[in-house]
């Protein structure tokens, strides 16, 4: 792909440009800051392995997928029990509730020019399921296999399709599946001319794009940024910046340092002591949405010690969730102990865990470890993780558990991860679509616990053999009465949180800071639900100028 910086940096002269007009009629020059048709963006980006939908499941990844494809449907960020139409602007289910048709909106069109057609919906379903990477699992879980999907997802007409699910689903459990990344829609002709060696185009679409949505890529440099620019072939409003600049920055505090300059727009990383320094900022605001987003430690059974259902409820009690909610996440999360996120069907507000070290040594006695253990907990390099993860090595100690922490990026940390051959793990996971099932069948539910398993959830991860709970999530996403599926999911949380080795910690509330001339930035519930394509950036001086100087911002 060709480099965005040669654009970005003619831009910056016209700035510079601007300026020095600006203080040739008299006029006080502002802070430095980012071209107006452009928003810059900072954020710890490192977890993104892939821009291929088929492939893509990490947080920052999802936000990218957002912008750059087109889904059948998607929901409304406002009430995300909502579908809105996407492609598709008719949909219906059968009688017996396993054939599901869709009508898809007329002139489409992908960023290359192609028209968008129901052969490329059709196809791109069908190669998440033949490439049967990460996120394939929120298609196969609906009976397509590799043998069956093309006989199952199939085209009826130039505007419509069908999808045969292998049992009568909760409908809103199917719609909201088809919100995810992995459904996203693929311009075929594009991918297949890239193809290489029957991969269904894999090895150019890492890097690349075939999409159609209201911003396109541009570019990725590992690390370090996304550049992200108007589609004007996106059939709905367009994109009101001209591009979107992502870089990757960890550290909370030289994001600050950078919005405060006015080099960055938008940070989205800050920690509750640089939201609290910039709260007097008149030149800073934020905004927070509570996210469908959960952090936990969990704990490998393939471990020996952390096998003890002893030791699992030991570290329950060994983390000191008072301290963590009114420092480490404060305005930025809300102490949180069961799988579901508050917002989805079922999700539980009990909290019956706090730090008691006495209760911990007891169940370590119990288990036969007097003495404590050693163990090692692998970690992002990223707050609040960090901190967190810092403060829990401290408390365990208390109890005699030696916790050695091993650092890393998160693709080193994800990596190992899920091969499962970590001890400890501290993560987050984010909904991948508005339905309790996204949480409940990776945190409980794990249908093969061996090596070799294809479904490879969290529960798998952690080599957490789950049978009878498994059974109960696959009963609950079948259940299509939601008052009862609603308690089917306030039981498995409560086995949940007495038996599992997950030691769940909060769920975030995300929080963006950004310059005074920002506006229409809503952080989405779930991480591809951020659209960066409706923000705008003005000058509040009228006329394209700051007040008391040019709207190029510019440096003193």
């Amino acid at each position: 792909m060709k480099s965005a910086l040669p654009v970005l940096n003619r831009r910056l002269l016209g700035v510079a440009a601007a300026c020095a007009l600006a203080i040739s009629h008299g006029l006080t020059p502002a802070l430095a800051a980012t071209p107006k048709d452009t928003v810059v963006v900072a954020w710890a980006i490192d977890d993104i392995i892939t821009m291929d939908p088929g492939e893509s499941f990490e947080i920052s990844a999802g936000e990218i997928m957002g912008h750059a494809y087109d889904r059948l449907v998607r929901y409304d960020v406002n009430d995300p029990s909502k579908l809105v139409a996407d492609v598709a602007t008719k949909w219906s289910v059968s009688a017996d509730g396993k054939t599901y048709s869709f009508e898809l909106r007329p002139g489409v069109k992908f960023a290359s020019g192609n028209a968008l057609t129901a052969e490329d919906v059709v196809y791109s379903l069908q190669r998440a399921v033949l490439l049967d990477k990460t996120p394939a699992f929120i298609m196969t879980q609906f009976g397509f296999t590799k043998d069956n999907v093309k006989d199952k997802i199939k085209q009826t007409g130039p505007l419509t399709l069908t999808l045969e699910t292998d049992k009568s689903y909760a409908p809103t459990f199917v719609y909201n599946c088809l919100t995810a990344n992995v459904a996203s829609i693929l311009d075929k002709k594009l991918v297949m001319s890239k193809e290489v060696n029957g991969d269904l185009g894999y090895g150019w679409l890492k890097t690349n794009y075939a999409g159609s949505g209201a911003l396109k890529l541009r570019e990725w440099r590992a690390n370090e940024i996304v550049a992200l620019e108007r589609n004007d072939n996106y059939y709905g409003d367009k994109s009101k910046p001209a591009r979107v600049i992502y870089r990757h920055i960890k550290e909370a505090a030289t994001q600050r340092l950078l919005l405060e300059k006015g080099d960055i727009d938008i940070a989205r990383n800050l920690q509750p002591q640089d939201l609290a320094a910039l709260a007097s900022n008149k030149d800073i605001k934020t905004t927070a949405t509570p996210k469908g987003t959960v952090y936990y430690f969990s704990l490998n059974q393939k471990n020996p010690n952390l096998a003890k259902p002893e030791v699992r409820e030991a570290l329950k009690w060994l983390v000191d969730y008072a301290a963590i909610g009114d420092t480490m996440i404060k305005n930025i999360g809300v102490v949180h102990q069961n799988f579901l996120p508050v917002g989805l069907l079922g999700a539980s507000t009990e909290r019956p865990y706090k730090l008691d070290v006495d209760k911990a040594k007891a169940l370590l006695a119990k288990a036969g470890l007097p003495n404590g253990f050693k163990v090692t907990i692998d970690m992002r390099t990223v707050q609040p993780v960090q901190g967190i993860t810092e403060n829990f090595q401290q408390t365990a100690k208390r109890a005699g558990i030696d916790v050695e922490i091993l650092p890393g990026d998160a693709k080193q940390t994800l990596t190992k991860y899920r091969a499962r051959t970590h001890d400890i793990y501290i993560g987050q996971w984010g909904a991948d679509y508005w339905d309790p099932h996204t949480n409940a069948d990776t945190f409980v539910r794990n249908p093969d616990n061996s090596d070799a398993a294809k479904s490879k959830p969290l529960a798998w991860r952690n080599g957490w053999d789950i049978p009878e709970l498994t059974k109960k999530a696959d009963a609950a996403v079948l259940e299509r009465d939601a008052n009862k599926r609603k308690v089917m999911y306030e039981e498995m949380q409560s086995d949940f949180r007495k038996t599992s080795p997950f030691v769940m910690l909060f769920q975030q509330t995300e929080v963006a800071a950004m310059r005074s001339d920002v506006q229409g930035l809503k952080i989405g519930p779930t991480s591809d639900s951020t659209y960066m394509h409706k923000v705008t950036k003005y000058a509040p001086g009228g006329a394209g100028l700051e007040p008391g100087g040019a709207g190029a911002n510019c440096a003193p």
